[in-house]
């Protein structure tokens, strides 16, 4: 697709109300909503060519773990031209999806969905890369700079530009070399894995399931590849899928959580990993019974699953291959693991992209030099910046273990559009949960009783006294 002239599409002198970066699902749905408000002008950059989603992860049979209700729009507006249901009528597909009887889709079929949306949106632009943004403070807009140096005028810009894969620090040399590849490369580096006669897969995430299943399917009934799984955690866990568990991922808990303190929440998010970041059961079934027909008649195999494991030091083998220094974490037992292959399924995450560099100085970094969020995703910048900064998939530690949820991707895209128009644009329930997450309406704090007060240790002053017992705002 050819580059567009975006500024021809309003006078030079006219902002666009909106401009998002980057063209991931997130900011797609908020294309979708926003194509439906004829007040608000919109534009959507992304860099790629055309729409992609982890295009190396589309093994065959992979599929959402996510209802197809949790599409670009349909939890907001079920009305909307960009629903689901709105691409299969479209391609009369809306009988065997019905036949079909099933809620979750295939990745590809998801992807494609997203895809057929794309290029039909108006306010979609790919092959239109940016190369940094910029306050206008004289102009009190933003300048959305493109790489012949034109910019873009915009009042609020939406920052969509997804996650990257993380690698661990044991792996990171072999990673830079091309030694290891992370899942996310998986399907582009498969063959480069054939000839390979013991391969590791790291990480039990829903990524780690699909590439060990793949590779157990790939290895069918002939001699093949020995494999192996190891994870950090002390289980190979299915993901949270209760009724009343997925009420996590509800606008009513992201508000509960945005609510809490910053220590309680980074505590909280890496404790409920088994929410957002394990596989799902129907997967861990499938390599169950992969397992057990490969043992047929007393058949060995040649597959390992070693959970509770970590890699503390990876390096090139001397006779060729990997030597992986592993610890056992609960035993302390320590171990040399060879292998000739290993993928890394070790996740994604947020990235502080480089073309924010020219905002830095003006954006509210937290202690740790992350975002910090409001409750309608928008970062806090200097008083006297009037634009808005709003983050999509960047804000795990201000909105919880529903942000990268695609769930809530709509309800996000729809709260954001309200706050950049300034009045509800789009209706949004007020409870989506039967679930309270915070303490009673009415409960108090316990208190120290008057008639035993504490002694006041050495070196304070009545005045320094430290509170007892400590201070407790949520119910963890």
């Amino acid at each position: 697709m050819p580059a567009v002239d975006l500024t021809a599409e309003l006078p030079p002198a006219t902002p666009y109300d909106l401009v998002g970066i980057g063209l991931g699902p997130f900011n797609l749905s908020l294309a979708a909503l926003a194509d439906a408000v004829p007040e608000l002008h919109t534009l959507f950059l992304d860099a790629k060519p055309e729409f992609s989603w982890h295009p190396g992860l589309m093994v065959d049979g992979a599929t959402m773990q996510v209802p197809y209700l949790a599409d670009l729009v349909s939890l907001v507006d079920p009305t909307s031209p960009w629903s689901f249901l709105a691409y299969l009528r479209e391609h009369d597909r809306l009988f065997p999806f019905y036949f079909s009887e099933q809620s979750h889709l295939t990745r590809r079929e998801y992807e494609h969905y997203c895809r057929w949306a794309a290029e039909r949106l108006p306010n979609c632009r790919f092959a239109s890369p940016v190369r940094a943004v910029s306050w206008d403070a004289p102009a009190q807009v933003f300048r959305v700079v493109l790489p012949d140096g034109r910019t873009v005028p915009a009042r609020n810009l939406v920052l969509g530009v997804g996650t990257a894969p993380v690698v661990p620090e044991a792996f990171a040399e072999l990673h830079r070399a091309g030694l290891v590849h992370h899942a996310e490369q998986y399907l582009t580096m498969r063959h480069e894995l054939s000839g390979a006669a013991d391969i590791t897969v790291v990480g039990s995430g829903q990524s780690g399931a699909e590439v060990f299943l793949d590779l157990l399917r790939r290895r069918g009934d002939a001699a093949g590849p020995r494999l192996r799984w190891l994870t950090r955690t002390r289980a190979i866990a299915p993901m949270e899928y209760s009724k009343l568990g997925l009420e996590h991922f509800t606008p009513d808990y992201t508000r509960y959580f945005h609510a809490l303190p910053e220590e309680a929440r980074d505590r909280l998010v890496p404790a409920q990993w088994q929410l957002y970041k394990a596989a799902s059961a129907d997967t861990l079934a499938e390599i169950h019974a992969a397992l057990y027909d490969r043992t047929l008649g007393g058949a060995a195999p040649d597959a390992e699953i070693l959970p509770g494991t970590e890699v503390t030091a990876a390096r090139p083998g001397p006779c060729g291959g990997l030597e992986l220094s592993c610890r056992h974490r609960e035993t302390g037992a320590e171990y040399l693991l060879r292998t000739d292959a290993a993928v890394l399924a070790t996740g994604h995450a947020a990235r502080r992209p480089a073309l924010l560099e020219p905002l830095a100085e003006v954006i509210d970094w937290d202690e740790q030099g992350r975002y910090r969020v409001d409750l309608d995703h928008r970062v806090g910048l200097w008083p006297d910046v009037t634009g808005g900064l709003y983050v999509q998939n960047a804000e795990l530690h201000t909105h919880g273990v529903g942000t990268p949820d695609l769930g809530l991707g709509a309800h996000r895209a729809a709260t954001i559009l309200n706050a950049v128009a300034g009045r509800p644009v789009y209706r949004l329930p007020a409870r989506t949960a039967w679930t309270s997450f915070g303490a009673p309406a009415g409960a108090s704090r316990p208190t120290v009783p008057a008639a035993s007060p504490l002694p006041v240790p050495r070196g304070l002053t009545a005045f320094s006294r430290p509170t007892w017992p400590p201070a407790v705002s949520a119910d963890l």
